[in-house]
């Protein structure tokens, strides 16, 4: 695994180009917090695949000069793990790449609609983008090939982050990205997917892979570790919910009155009230991923944060 530094966005540190595998890459944006993810690109000789893109026209275009450093070769496809913005707002910047994603991917970037300023989250320049939803879409799964690589993109099946979760598996190298179920040193968040899911879907699907590597949708390159550490958290939510519907507590009392233990230090803690919102629809016994009541669990988690918006550099 070798690594060099790309272009910089402010904040946190410059973003870094990882090499997890011969032409191989993982594009890591420190803090890795809201609106801060990872995507990664594959290099062959004839065009480059990219995984996910940015939230913004900054980050998206620093990005697309790290990839230049790497080849000369143009994207010519770009895969969407799953619809939020941090990961297809910049999609409009890749021209002549085909931008593939799941069904219900395409349906939700279209529904959610361009970047716009939103009243929970410090002030964003999103820059000129224009939406582009995914126009090659699947319902199960489609592989896609670099050279002689094949990169098996897989709907996990379930609502997990979110209703239309998609990885990305490199079986021939052991590399797994696996977009937003995974986050390592963040707080993983369900509110548009679901806890219940989530724990099956790590413990089905992504286990049984065994990667060797793992890029997470935000925060450093991982391993296997990163699905063990995942599964604790969530099992923790889930448990802090049973304790507080028992108690007749709201998702934001019972937020307020846990102590998040060995999870006080992973970054957007506040995130706990809104996986709190979807282990409470959970355990009502309604579909996984099931509409719930988005903005009045947002409004929560910024009076968790004591009243102030979210923190975001994108």
């Amino acid at each position: 695994m070798s690594s060099c530094a790309a272009p910089a966005p402010a904040h946190a540190g410059p973003p870094e180009v990882v090499e997890v595998s011969e032409g191989v890459f993982a594009y890591i944006q420190p803090d890795g917090g809201w609106w801060i993810n990872n995507t990664g690109f594959l290099a062959g000789r004839r065009g480059v695949v990219s995984i996910d893109s940015c939230s913004t026209e900054r980050r998206t275009r620093a990005y697309l000069d790290a990839i230049a450093l790497v080849s000369d070769r143009p994207v010519r496809t770009l895969v969407n793990t799953h619809h939020h913005g941090d990961h297809t707002y910049g999609n409009c910047l890749f021209p002549g790449a085909t931008v593939v994603a799941h069904e219900r991917t395409r349906t939700e970037v279209i529904d959610f609609g361009p970047p716009r300023q939103l009243p929970f989250w410090t002030p964003v320049d999103w820059g000129e983008l224009e939406l582009e939803p995914p126009f090659l879409t699947y319902t199960d799964s489609v592989t896609v090939w670099s050279d002689e690589l094949r990169c098996e993109v897989r709907h996990v099946g379930l609502p997990a982050h979110t209703t239309n979760d998609s990885i990305v598996w490199l079986p021939d190298r052991s590399v797994l990205f696996c977009g937003d179920l995974l986050f390592n040193g963040g707080t993983p968040f369900l509110l548009m997917g679901s806890v219940t899911g989530a724990i099956e879907v790590l413990s089905t699907v992504l286990a049984p892979l065994g990667a060797s590597t793992i890029v997470a949708g935000h925060g450093p390159v991982g391993g296997p570790e990163l699905i063990g550490e995942a599964l604790g958290y969530l099992r923790f939510v889930l448990d802090t919910a049973r304790a507080g519907k028992a108690a007749g507590l709201t998702p934001l009392q019972a937020a307020r009155e846990t102590d998040l233990g060995q999870y006080r230090e992973l970054l957007d803690a506040e995130r706990v009230v809104g996986n709190l919102y979807r282990a409470y629809a959970d355990l009502d016994g309604g579909p996984p991923g099931a509409p719930i009541d988005v903005m009045a669990a947002f409004a929560d988690m910024v009076a968790y944060n004591g009243g102030q918006p979210l923190s975001c550099y994108a």
